[in-house]
């Protein structure tokens, strides 16, 4: 089954309640989704530190011949790293390790906040350096992808990104998934109580701005049909990549299905990308 890629439009909404404190907890402290048992694919459990954060996660070495890319999962909003774990069981066998791990805030890992990648960015470097990661391929859903997005101009290590999904900038797409009900002045106040206790920008939260610096290979994915996140997110982003791109619209795919409608032309990106495919043997 799909990871569930959580939309961000439940939290949002919440933009236009009263008081505006209400909005900013909401955007802050989606709700953790219970962490299932541990995976019997072969794995090791993984734990590293960023901002005086531990975060955790699992870690699936790659099946042989490998080729030396480590393929990192980042989940959606209110998620956890066990919806990764289908896309793990069919990379191994393509020669790629992968890692899934709980973004802050969310599943088991430490934090309070969630800020979109405007600190998260950060930890996914750590990430790296944990699993001791030369090469690395990032595929992130809805949040997992705008973190992806906004880690790669700043990370050498990270060769190629598959973003399912993806918002262009927070504030954009708050004040889209804001209730009309909402006055200017409430998301506002909102928006500037979530910059406040999360102690970041939400301007900084922007993968529309890190695409201008991004000089690898990018493949961007969108359900046609996604009402939480449209797909001129997307298209915004494309436009202004300057390494080699590819935009994906999905027919008859929402926000939450866009990964799975997608994964065979995906994994087919994915197996095309760096070193040869493995050769299969009869």
């Amino acid at each position: 089954m799909p990871p569930r890629a959580l939309a961000l439009a439940p939290l949002l909404a919440c933009l236009a309640c009263m008081p505006p404190s209400w909005g900013a907890n909401s955007l802050l402290h989606p709700a953790r989704r219970p962490l299932p048992p541990a995976p019997a694919l072969d794995h090791r459990a993984v734990e590293f530190e960023s901002d005086g954060l531990r975060l955790r996660g699992w870690y699936f070495p790659a099946e042989p011949p490998r080729r030396g890319i480590t393929v990192v999962y980042l989940h959606g909003v209110g998620d956890n790293r066990a919806s990764g774990t289908w896309i793990a069981e069919r990379l191994v066998r393509g020669g790629f390790d992968v890692l899934a791990y709980d973004g802050r805030a969310q599943g088991i890992s430490e934090g309070v906040a969630c800020t979109y990648g405007a600190h998260e960015r950060r930890d996914l470097s750590r990430a790296l350096d944990a699993v001791g990661a030369t090469r690395a391929v990032l595929v992130g859903v809805s949040l997992g992808a705008a973190v992806a997005l906004q880690a790669a101009p700043d990370d050498s290590r990270i060769v190629a990104v598959v973003a399912v999904a993806s918002f262009a900038d927070l504030e954009s797409v708050a004040r889209e998934r804001a209730p009309f009900v909402a006055s200017r002045g409430q998301v506002d106040e909102a928006i500037a109580m979530a910059e406040r206790e999360g102690r970041f920008r939400v301007a900084d939260a922007s993968p529309v701005e890190a695409a201008r610096r991004i000089r690898i290979p990018v493949l961007l994915v969108h359900g046609a049909k996604d009402t939480e996140t449209g797909p001129h997110h997307s298209r915004r982003i494309e436009q202004v990549l300057g390494g080699a791109r590819q935009l994906l619209l999905v027919e008859g795919a929402g926000h939450e299905d866009a990964l799975g409608k997608a994964w065979p032309e995906i994994e087919r990106w994915l197996l095309g990308y760096g070193s040869p495919a493995p050769t299969s043997t009869r």
